[in-house]
C-alpha cells in the first residue's frame, strides 16, 4: 500500500509517499522561512500564496518514481485556513483524477504517528505534542482513540520560544536560535519560574515569557525600555549573558514539559511517552525527556528532528493505519477547529 500525504497547515508545503507504513519512498518539503522571517512570524496571506505557487511542483516531485498510489491523504486541521484549503483542494483533485480514496487527517495525530517510523507504538501511551501553535498532553488507549488531559491556556511552547527570541534579537524561528545559544550558556544563571500548575494538566507559558521580559528590562533598562523593541546603540547583554538567558529560559520551559508529561505517564500507568511537534526537535528537550524516562521506567519515543517539523510523511502514516482499519472518510468539510474527539473518525 502506497499513500501520498500532503501537509499544508502552516508554512511548509510538504508531500511524501509512504509504503505500508514502514518505508518512506519520497519526502519533499518546501519551506517558507525566508518569506516570513522579516515579519517575525507567519503571515497567513503570504503563506497561502506561497502554498499555491509550490503545491503542484511539490506533489509532482513526491510522486516521481513512487509508482502507483493507493490513496491520497491531507491535513484537514488544525492550522491556518488558507494554507489548509490549498492542500485540501490539491488532494481532492489528485484523488479524483487517479480514482483512489481521499483520507483527511488530523495534524496532531500525524505528529504522534511520525514516531512509528523510528520505533513501535505501544498502546496505551501518553503523548506530548509541542509546537508553535500547540502544547497538548493526552492519553491514547489505541490507534484513533485519544483523551486530552491538558492544553496550553495561553502561549504554546514554540510561541514562547519565538517571543523570547524576538525580545533578545535572535530572529525567527526562535526555537532553533535559542537552542543553539543555550548550549553555550549556564541554565542556572537566572532562576526563572517553573509554571508547573500541579492542580491541572494544562500548561501556561505566558508568565515565563513575561518573567524574561521583566528581567531584561530591569537588567538593561536603556536597551529594553521599549519592551519588545530594543533600542539600537544602547547597552545590552553580552553574547555570554544572552546565552545564559537562553539556557535559563529553556531549562524552565523544558523542565515543566517533562515533569508534566512524566507525571501523566505514571498516573495513568502507561509504558511509553511519545513526544512530537516542532519543539520536539529541540536538543535539550530530547536529552531531558530521555534521561527522565530512564529514571522513571517509561520508554520515551521521539521521532528524528526531520520528522518533528511539519511533513507529509506523518500524514501518510496516519492514513495507512486508517485504511488498514477500513476507517476512511470522504469528508469534504475543512474545519481547523475540529475537536480531538473526532480524531480517527
Amino acid at each position: 500500500m502506497r499513500v501520498l500525504g500532503i501537509e499544508t497547515s502552516c508554512d511548509e508545503t510538504a508531500a511524501a509517499v509512504v509504503e505500508n507504513g514502514k518505508r518512506v519512498v519520497t519526502n519533499v518539503v518546501a519551506t517558507q522561512l525566508a518569506l516570513h522571517r522579516r515579519f517575525n512570524g507567519v503571515v497567513q496571506e503570504l503563506a497561502s500564496r506561497a502554498h499555491l505557487q509550490k503545491i503542484a511542483d511539490v506533489i509532482e516531485e513526491a510522486r516521481a518514481g513512487a509508482g502507483a498510489l493507493d490513496a491520497v491523504a491531507y491535513t484537514r486541521g488544525p492550522g491556518l485556513m488558507g494554507p489548509l484549503l490549498v492542500g485540501k483542494v490539491a488532494a481532492q483533485t489528485l484523488a479524483a483524477m487517479i480514482g483512489v480514496p481521499l483520507v483527511p487527517v488530523h495534524h496532531l495525530e500525524g505528529h504522534i504517528f511520525a514516531a512509528e517510523l523510528c520505533g513501535e507504538l505501544k498502546f496505551p501511551l501518553a503523548a506530548l505534542i509541542v509546537s508553535g501553535g500547540h502544547t497538548d498532553l493526552l492519553i491514547s488507549p489505541g490507534p484513533g482513540r485519544y483523551k486530552v488531559l491538558g492544553r496550553t491556556r495561553d502561549d504554546a511552547a514554540g510561541e514562547a520560544y519565538d517571543k523570547v527570541a524576538r525580545l533578545l534579537g535572535l530572529g525567527f524561528p526562535g526555537g532553533p536560535a535559542i537552542d543553539r545559544r543555550a548550549k553555550e550558556g549556564d541554565a542556572k544563571a537566572v532562576d526563572f519560574p517553573r509554571p508547573l500548575m500541579p492542580e491541572t494538566w494544562d500548561f501556561s507559558f505566558a508568565g515565563l515569557k513575561t518573567s524574561v521580559l521583566y528581567h531584561v528590562q530591569k537588567r538593561w533598562p536603556k536597551r529594553f525600555a521599549g519592551g519588545l523593541k530594543a533600542r539600537e546603540g544602547e547597552d545590552g547583554p553580552t553574547p555570554q549573558e544572552t546565552a545564559d538567558l537562553c539556557a535559563s529560559f529553556q531549562e524552565a520551559l523544558i523542565e515543566t514539559l517533562v515533569w508534566k508529561a512524566m507525571r501523566a505517564a505514571k498516573k495513568y500507568g502507561v509504558r511509553q511517552l511519545v513526544i512530537g511537534g516542532g519543539v520536539a526537535a529541540n536538543s535539550r528537550l530530547r536529552q531531558a525527556a530521555a534521561a527522565r524516562g530512564l529514571q522513571e521506567g517509561v520508554e520515551v519515543l521521539q521521532p528524528p528532528p526531520w520528522l518533528c517539523t511539519d511533513n507529509g510523511v506523518m500524514i501518510a502514516q496516519v492514513a495507512v493505519h486508517r485504511l488498514s482499519r477500513r476507517r476512511v472518510s470522504r469528508l469534504t468539510r475543512c474545519d481547523p477547529a475540529m475537536p480531538f474527539s473526532n480524531w480517527g473518525a
